[in-house]
C-alpha cells in the first residue's frame, strides 16, 4: 500500500548542512542554493569554513557548514536558527545541534556514528541509539554510506570514492522533502566531471538513492516553498567574490583601460585573484606576488604606467600594504584596494567574518593620508561598489578602498543582472603630448575634482618627478616648505571630500522621522533591514539607513540623523562606525556590537531597538 504524502506550504525555510571538511557540505549547499534559485525562491546563504587547516577528520575543529535561507518572499539574511540540520557525523551534531529550533528536522548520517567518531566529538553514548534526540526533534536516522554503497554496486570504483558521494545522497533527501528538481544538479555533474563518466554515474546514483529514500521511508510530509515575487528582470545566483570581479570587468570594458590585478593569497580574499586569473581573454592581467607589499607595489606601478592597478587582501595584508597606500596618496595615482575583512587581530579568525578594519581603512597610515572608502551592503552590491571604486579612483586620481568582508564574498543571493549602460559613465583622460616647449605641470588640477593629470611615462614632454617626498603644488618639484606642505595636505583632504558630488541621495527605509534610526554600513545591511521590517510591522516609529560611502560620508546624513530621537548602530566590531558618527555629528549614537565571527541576527537588533525606544 502506497504511503499518503501530505504537502505543506511554507513561506520560508532555513537549512544547515554540517559535516567534516571533507564531506562536501559546501558543494551540497551550493547545489541546493542553485536549484532554489532556478525554482525562483529568494535566498541568502552563509558558508562557514573551519579555521584549522586539515583538522583531524571527525574532530570538532574540522566541522564545515553551509546555511541557506530560502523563501517565497523577499529576505535579507541567511536566517538565524536552522529549521533543518543535516549532520554528517557526531562532531557536526555536537557543534550545531544547540542552534536547531525546537521540533526542527534533524537528518543524521547514521553510519558515521562509530565509537571512534563519537569519542572525537566528546560523546559518552551514541545519541542515535539512546533516543535522547527524539523527544525534541523530528529525527531521520539514515544509513547514507550503506545507501550509496548499494546504489553503486557493481561499479569498479574504490570504496573511498563511493563513500564521498554521501553528500549527494543527503542532498537527494532534501530535494525530495522540499520538492526540488534533480535535473539541475545532474546537468551540473555532467558538466563538472565530463571527462570522468564513472564519477558522474556514482554521484547521480547517490543523488537518486537519497531522493528514493524520501519516497520509500516513513517521511509523510513534503514541503513547498513557492516562487518569490521579485522585481521583473533576468536573475542569476551570485556571491560577493564573483560580483566584485564582474564589477572590475565592467570597469575595464566601460573605461577601455587595461586592468592589472596583483595580490598575495590570503583567506578570504584569495578567490578574487583566482577568479580574475581565468579572464585573460578580457585583457585583465593578474599577478600572484611573493608577498603583500610586492602585490600593491606592482598594482601601483601599473597605475603609474597607465593601467588601473587593483590589489586585494584581508586585514593582516592591508597592514603590510600601508606604506604603499601612503605612496599612492602622495603620488596621487588611481589605485583600488579591496579589503575582505575577517576576524582579528593578527591571524585571528581567518575563515570568519568581521567589520573591524574600518578605522584601519580610514586612519591606518602614517601622516595625513586620506583614502576614499566604500562598503558594499550585500553580495550583489559588491558589483556596484567595486565598479564605483574603480571609476572614482580614476576620476579623482586617488586610492579607493572597498571594505567587503567574509560574509559578503562567500554568501550568495539572487541578483538582478544590471544593464551596464545604466551605470555612471567611466571617463578616462590621459595627458597629451606636450609639444609647446613649456614645462609640464604634473600637479596642475581639475578645478572641480582637484585631480591632477594622468601622465603616462614615455609620453613626449611629460617628464616629471614622482615619489614619496612632498611635492610642490603645481610644479611637482620636491619641496619642504611649511606653507606648501599645509597646502598640499589640505588639497589631498579636500579632493576626497569632493567625492560627495558623486553620492546619490540617501534612501530611508521605514519611517522618515521618528523614535529611532537604525544606521548600518556594509554587511549589517540585511540584518538591520530585516529588524526594521519587523519593528515597522509592530507599529514602531523606526527608520533604517544603510551607508555605502564611509569617506566621504553622504552629504545629507546630518539632516537625516536630526529627524530621529535616537540612533542605533549595529556592527560586527566594538563600535568603530559609532565613534565616527559621534565625533562627526556630535550625536549620542548607541552601538549594538558583537564580535563572534558571524553576521548579526535581526532578532537581537529588534530587542535592542525596543529597549532603546522604551527607555
Amino acid at each position: 500500500m502506497a504511503k499518503k504524502i501530505k504537502f505543506q506550504t511554507l513561506d520560508e525555510v532555513t537549512i544547515r548542512f554540517a559535516g567534516d571538511s571533507g564531506d562536501g557540505m559546501q558543494l551540497s549547499g551550493g547545489r541546493f542554493t542553485q536549484t532554489s534559485a532556478i525554482v525562483g525562491n529568494d535566498l541568502s546563504t552563509l558558508p562557514d569554513f573551519p579555521a584549522e587547516i586539515r583538522a583531524p577528520a571527525g574532530s570538532l575543529a574540522g566541522v564545515s557548514s553551509f546555511q541557506i535561507h530560502f523563501s517565497s518572499k523577499e529576505i535579507h539574511t541567511p536566517g538565524e536558527k536552522p529549521d533543518v540540520l543535516v549532520a554528517m557525523n557526531p562532531a557536526a551534531l555536537k557543534v550545531h545541534l544547540k542552534e536547531l529550533i525546537p521540533g526542527g528536522i534533524l537528518i543524521l548520517n547514521k553510519n558515521a556514528f562509530t565509537p571512534k567518531n563519537l569519542k572525537l566529538a566528546g560523546y559518552e553514548s551514541d545519541p542515535t541509539e539512546d533516543a535522547s534526540l527524539d523527544d525534541y526533534y523530528s529525527v531521520h536516522y539514515i544509513e547514507m554510506s550503506k545507501l550509496v554503497t548499494n546504489a553503486c554496486e557493481g561499479m569498479d570504483l574504490p570504496s573511498k570514492t563511493i563513500e564521498r558521494t554521501k553528500n549527494l545522497c543527503a542532498l537527494g533527501v532534501l530535494f525530495w522533502m522540499y520538492d526540488r528538481p534533480l535535473e539541475p544538479t545532474i546537468d551540473w555533474l555532467n558538466q563538472k566531471f565530463k571527462s570522468k563518466p564513472e564519477i558522474i554515474d556514482a554521484n547521480t546514483r547517490a543523488l537518486h538513492a537519497g531522493y528514493n529514500y524520501g519516497e520509500t521511508a516513513e517521511i509523510t510530509t513534503r514541503y513547498v516553498v513557492e516562487k518569490a515575487s521579485l522585481p521583473a528582470g533576468k536573475y542569476r545566483n551570485i556571491n560577493g567574490t564573483l560580483a566584485s570581479c564582474l564589477g572590475i570587468l565592467t570597469a575595464a570594458e566601460k573605461s577601455q583601460l587595461n586592468i592589472a590585478f596583483a595580490g598575495y593569497p590570503i583567506t578570504p580574499a584569495s578567490n578574487l585573484l583566482h577568479t580574475l586569473s581565468n579572464w585573460k581573454n578580457f585583457g585583465i592581467k593578474t599577478f600572484q606576488a611573493e608577498d603583500e607589499i610586492a602585490g600593491i607595489g606592482v598594482a601601483l606601478g601599473a597605475s603609474y604606467g597607465g593601467s588601473l592597478g587593483i590589489t586585494a587582501s584581508s586585514g593582516p595584508g592591508i597592514a603590510l600594504k600601508g606604506e604603499f597606500i601612503g605612496l599612492a596618496v602622495m603620488t596621487e595615482l588611481p589605485l583600488v584596494i579591496i579589503n575582505v575583512q575577517r576576524g582579528g587581530p593578527s591571524t585571528g579568525l581567518p575563515t570568519k567574518t568581521e567589520q573591524s578594519d574600518l578605522l584601519q581603512a580610514l586612519y591606518g597610515r602614517n601622516g595625513e593620508a586620506p583614502v576614499a572608502v566604500i562598503a558594499p551592503a550585500t553580495p550583489g552590491d559588491c558589483y556596484f561598489a567595486t565598479y564605483e571604486a574603480c571609476r572614482i579612483a580614476v576620476k579623482y586620481m586617488t586610492p579607493v578602498m572597498v571594505l567587503s568582508d567574509g560574509y559578503l564574498v562567500n554568501g550568495s543571493e539572487p541578483w538582478l543582472i544590471p544593464n551596464p549602460d545604466d551605470l555612471k559613465d567611466f571617463i578616462v583622460k590621459f595627458e597629451k603630448e606636450n609639444t609647446s616647449g613649456e614645462k609640464f605641470l604634473p600637479y596642475k588640477r581639475d578645478k572641480k575634482t582637484l585631480a591632477r593629470g594622468w601622465a603616462i611615462p614615455g609620453t613626449k614632454g611629460l617628464e616629471h618627478r614622482i615619489g614619496g617626498i612632498e611635492k610642490q603644488n603645481i610644479t611637482g618639484n620636491v619641496n619642504y616648505e611649511p606653507d606648501n606642505h599645509q597646502e598640499m595636505t589640505d588639497t589631498r583632504y579636500q579632493k576626497i571630500q569632493n567625492i560627495v558630488d558623486e553620492i546619490d541621495p540617501t534612501s530611508i527605509y521605514g519611517k522618515k522621522k521618528g523614535d529611532l534610526l537604525i544606521l548600518s554600513w556594509g554587511s549589517t545591511h540585511g540584518a538591520c533591514k530585516s529588524a526594521t521590517e519587523q519593528l515597522v510591522k509592530e507599529k514602531y516609529s523606526v527608520g533604517h539607513v544603510s551607508v555605502q560611502w564611509i569617506n566621504p560620508l553622504p552629504p545629507d546624513l546630518k539632516k537625516i540623523l536630526k529627524n530621529y530621537k535616537k540612533v542605533l548602530i549595529p556592527e560586527v566590531n566594538s563600535g568603530q562606525f559609532r565613534k565616527i558618527i559621534r565625533s562627526e555629528f556630535l550625536i549620542d549614537a548607541v552601538g549594538f556590537n558583537e564580535v563572534k565571527g558571524r553576521p548579526l541576527n535581526p532578532s537581537s537588533i529588534v530587542d535592542k531597538a525596543k529597549e532603546l525606544i522604551s527607555e
